[in-house]
């Protein structure tokens, strides 16, 4: 019995840790329109990020940072301490999510496919304008209806 806790208190501690960055060596990878949990040891009193259209950062708690990624492309993240000496300096790379996702391209023009399992239309940036576009439209007015009705709009 004993064996058997051990051994899963060892699987929920790397399946937690999985999902969280810690100081490493190399970039920090994000992807696109997801958070990732970054943990220090020290607290924090701020967090600086080089190129907000890249990604969003923010602190949750003194020990706990959230990272979003916004758009592909590098940049840097700075945390402070209370006397705002830097303790965390990562570079953070944001890439495009591959899971579950096709393009279909037409020459140079390229359409997203989110297929998870059926395709339906999805914004990703470098998309050609014109789906791009209509995506959005069509997603900001089904998000405006929705609203409508939470409200009693209709």
């Amino acid at each position: 019995m004993f064996k058997k806790l051990i051994k899963w208190t060892s699987v929920f501690t790397l399946v937690f840790q999985a999902g969280v960055a810690i100081a490493q060596d190399g970039p920090v990878m994000v992807t696109v329109d997801r958070a990732k949990v970054f943990r220090i040891d020290d607290g924090a009193s701020a967090v600086i990020v080089g190129n907000p259209f890249i990604a969003d950062v923010s602190m949750f708690d003194q020990n706990t940072v959230v990272i979003t990624g916004k758009s592909y492309g590098t940049t840097n993240l700075v945390i402070l301490d209370a006397n705002n000496k830097p303790i965390v300096d990562e570079i953070i790379t944001v890439r495009a999510s591959e899971e579950g996702v096709v393009s279909v391209y037409k020459k140079s023009s390229r359409m997203t496919l989110s297929c998870s399992p059926t395709c339906e239309p999805t914004l990703r940036l470098g998309d050609n304008n014109d789906a791009f576009k209509e995506t959005a439209e069509q997603a900001t007015a089904r998000n405006e209806l929705a609203v409508q009705a939470a409200s009693g709009g209709f």
